[in-house]
């Protein structure tokens, strides 16, 4: 009888020690993956910080560019007046040697002369109409 007492005894100790080993076990699953969870947000965190950089340097350049552009644009015209201008086919030219198209399409000695050789005729309607 005393050696049932024994092994009864020796069970009740081995599933204790076997529950806390048990459950040892699990808290150090649980950290693991806790520290996967939090290595892996930390990468994204990380992904997510690069993406920002680079869309910021890609907006800085684009913001370069554009005060650059707008800056030449002023320099070029300092002490010039409006009549000075040439556009071509939706080109500014600036220097008038036609590099921004073939032909110039609107200088304002253009405008002068068209208005003077002016083919409208405003006070009669065309001869050919038939309907009036």
């Amino acid at each position: 009888m005393q050696a049932i007492k024994e092994k009864i005894t020796d069970m009740k100790v081995m599933n204790k020690v076997k529950s806390e080993a048990k459950a040892e076990e699990k808290a150090e699953k649980d950290i693991a993956k806790a520290r996967m969870e939090i290595a892996h947000e930390a990468r994204l965190a990380k992904e997510a910080e690069a993406k920002m950089e680079l869309h910021v340097a890609k907006a800085g350049d684009k913001a370069e560019r554009e005060i650059a552009k707008h800056s030449q644009r002023t320099v070029a015209n300092v002490g010039r007046s409006e009549e000075e201008d040439v556009y071509y086919d939706g080109v500014y030219d600036d220097d008038h040697r036609g590099v921004g198209g073939p032909a110039p399409l609107y200088t304002p000695d253009m405008a002068q002369s068209t208005t003077s050789h002016s083919t409208l005729h405003t006070t009669a309607p065309p001869t050919h109409n038939n309907l009036i």
